[in-house]
């Protein structure tokens, strides 16, 4: 579904968790939950939402938003991330309980010290989070 849905990226490489929503009839949209992919915010209690698309049913973002916090909760991290591009609304993370806590910088991923190939151009995004 992320590949077929996802307007900018492929699927995530690695995750902890998915979670699938459907309309009573067929699958609408899926989340998948991860660890954080910047490494300052990998601290052993936050997860991060790697992807998470649906196919324009009502209501189903926030829900997949709102489940995965619950889940993660459940599984005893006490904070939930994501990112969106400023031109996004937000919402469907709005509706779920969570909040903007900081604008990025658009930088590169790669540094002089370990080159990367950046798989997008960079852009200033918004991080967004719930906690306990």
């Amino acid at each position: 579904m992320v590949t077929q849905l996802h307007r900018r990226h492929p699927p995530s490489r690695g995750w902890l968790f998915g979670i699938a929503v459907n309309d009573g009839a067929q699958l609408v949209g899926v989340i998948c939950v991860g660890r954080p992919i910047a490494r300052l915010q990998q601290d052993g209690w936050t997860c991060e939402a790697t992807r998470c698309v649906t196919d324009g049913t009502k209501n189903a973002n926030s829900k997949l938003y709102a489940a995965a916090w619950r889940a993660a909760r459940a599984m005893g991290y006490r904070r939930l991330i994501t990112y969106n591009l400023p031109s996004e609304s937000g919402a469907s993370l709005r509706a779920a309980g969570y909040r903007v806590v900081h604008q990025t910088r658009a930088q590169a991923w790669g540094r002089p010290s370990r080159i990367r190939v950046d798989q997008s151009p960079p852009a200033t995004k918004l991080l967004w989070e719930t906690t306990a």
